[in-house]
């Protein structure tokens, strides 16, 4: 049986507010929904997600589908750009871009992306020791953790089409099964 790795849905922007604390627009609770049909299977018996709010509240609406109690992972986070905090689309999309071009280095103060990747991995791989699992995280650590599972290197290619996105992958094989697909709204 495969794991899945899904990205929270659409959120409640509100720059008033650490993003951390953002949960899921209406949009977002009616994609979550339908997340159940592609990011989970028989064989998973446990969901996991990041601790920000928009992650929990997805793993929420999930588990409560198949009949599971989700559980959290500080380590499932997304990229560190608290030295940044919010910033506005076309200048949070430039500061992506800068982030997947050059790895190996901190774009205006956030966590470089070959230290979430190593976090990423690390994480996922303690978790499915264990068994499949569904992880409910972000979508800039889930390209990286796809890069990793596809043995390429870091690109924003390897991004999510949209909030609220799945791809399966082979923990023991550590090979990635699927690409990303946009969970469908009921």
């Amino acid at each position: 049986m495969p794991s899945f790795f899904l990205t929270h849905a659409e959120v409640v922007v509100d720059p008033a507010r650490p993003i951390e604390s953002w949960g899921l627009s209406p949009d977002g609770r009616a994609r979550a929904a339908g997340a159940a049909a592609v990011a989970w299977g028989p064989g998973v018996q446990r969901i996991v997600s990041s601790t920000e709010q928009k992650a929990v509240d997805t793993a929420a609406i999930l588990a409560e589908a198949v009949g599971l109690v989700p559980s959290t992972d500080p380590a499932l986070g997304e990229i560190d750009r608290s030295a940044t905090g919010y910033l506005p689309p076309a200048e949070f999309d430039g500061v992506v871009d800068a982030f997947f071009a050059t790895p190996e280095d901190s774009v205006r103060g956030w966590e470089r992306a070959v230290d979430a990747r190593d976090r990423i991995v690390r994480a996922v791989r303690a978790l499915t020791d264990a068994g499949d699992v569904t992880i409910v995280s972000h979508g800039a650590v889930g390209a990286l953790l796809l890069a990793d599972l596809r043995g390429v290197p870091v690109t924003r290619a390897l991004d999510q089409p949209g909030m609220g996105s799945v791809f399966s992958f082979d923990p023991g094989a550590w090979r990635a099964t699927s690409g990303w697909a946009r969970v469908e709204v009921p």
